[in-house]
């Protein structure tokens, strides 16, 4: 039996291997693998693509994250509003910089971070909202910073959103400062690790510029507390500026494998796909997700049809040992609690064949018919 994967990046290399090839050629004879004129070139690339004033490459996600926060002025100490249900990597990020992660419950329809809930959460040390677009579905900003204080920062979190929009912006310019993961998995993918801060704030990129290399203001002279080593390499950055340009594109499958798994599954998964976008094309589809009862079960017996599955996440933040021990929860978490066990991802990236894709809605059919 054939088996349907969830994600396969090797099928990338059949349809761009050879622009891939000559990127990696490039770098490879121009004797400049850091900071150097490919990584320049992406980051005016990127801010142009997301419709901010720059953008910084960094060498993750998560430092992305990290990097994007003290920007925005969070220190130890402070206290930085997010959800549980994303991962963990905001309150990662929160426990580098010596700050407290509150979690606030999630919307049921997007499972992404709930305004309403909010003003439950603020305090005195509150110093910033990480905002993640969940799954690629856009979060409404401006709804939250209308529940928010003066002088509290909005980072995103668009790890999962490359390309998603909002009132006809990007994910990044929403906000203080957006944060992007380019883990190869991502809707813009590098062969490695990086990550980038988007901002139209001039004091927030030239913030990460002096973090991303030491905290130097010239070379050996640190002058800003909390700087690393971290800085996207000429490779990744070449392999990104080739895959930018077909963003839009690979979106536009995603959306249309997402959009014929709901239809197949109708009536079997609750869908998780109500974002705040006023066009289904606002949202980018990096997961496919649904919920189902007796989640694990249903994953096995897909499993058993050939059919490969994911869980994003199934760990809430505040049941993680060592992130319980520096975050806390703002009041109870309901839906975080019970879409834990219930979220499921299905096959949904932008090779996966027609035919693929109907024999997997066929499949996926069978066995939750006979489980109903």
């Amino acid at each position: 039996m054939d088996r349907i994967p969830l994600n396969d990046l090797r099928r990338q290399h059949d349809v761009i291997g050879p622009a891939l090839d000559a990127a990696l050629l490039r770098v490879a004879a121009s004797g400049w693998y850091v900071l150097g004129p490919e990584n320049e070139a992406f980051e005016s690339e990127l801010a142009a693509y997301c419709g901010t004033t720059g953008a910084v490459g960094v060498a993750s996600g998560t430092d992305a994250l990290e990097l994007a926060m003290r920007a925005v002025g969070v220190r130890p100490g402070d206290e930085v509003i997010t959800t549980a249900t994303a991962g963990g990597y905001a309150a990662l990020a929160c426990a580098a910089i010596g700050a407290c992660p509150v979690w606030v419950d999630s919307r049921s329809s997007t499972l992404g971070i709930d305004p309403e809930r909010i003003a439950e959460a603020i305090t005195a040390r509150t110093r910033a909202v990480v905002v993640t677009h969940l799954y690629g579905i856009v979060t409404d900003v401006a709804a939250l910073r209308a529940a928010l204080p003066g002088g509290v920062a909005i980072v995103e979190d668009c790890a999962q959103a490359h390309g998603a929009r909002l009132g006809g912006l990007r994910v990044g310019a929403l906000g203080d400062a957006g944060a992007f993961s380019f883990y190869p998995t991502k809707n813009l993918g590098a062969l490695g690790d990086g990550g980038a801060v988007v901002s139209n704030r001039d004091d927030v990129l030239s913030g990460v510029r002096t973090l991303r290399q030491y905290g130097w203001d010239t070379r050996n002279d640190a002058i800003v507390a909390g700087g690393r080593n971290s800085r996207l390499d000429e490779v990744q950055a070449a392999v990104l500026r080739v895959k930018l340009p077909r963003l839009d594109a690979d979106n536009d499958r995603r959306r249309a494998i997402a959009g014929r798994w709901r239809l197949g599954l109708e009536g079997s998964v609750v869908p998780v796909a109500a974002g705040d976008g006023e066009d289904p094309a606002d949202d980018v589809a990096h997961l496919c997700v649904v919920r189902v009862r007796e989640r694990d079960a249903v994953r096995a017996a897909l499993d058993a049809a050939g059919i490969a599955t994911g869980v994003h996440f199934g760990v809430p933040d505040h049941h993680q040992r060592a992130l319980a021990a520096v975050g806390r929860a703002a009041g109870p978490l309901p839906v975080t609690e019970r879409s834990a066990g219930e979220v499921l991802s299905l096959p949904c990236f932008p090779e996966l064949r027609d035919d693929e894709l109907d024999t997997a809605v066929d499949r996926a059919v069978t066995v939750l018919g006979a489980r109903a």
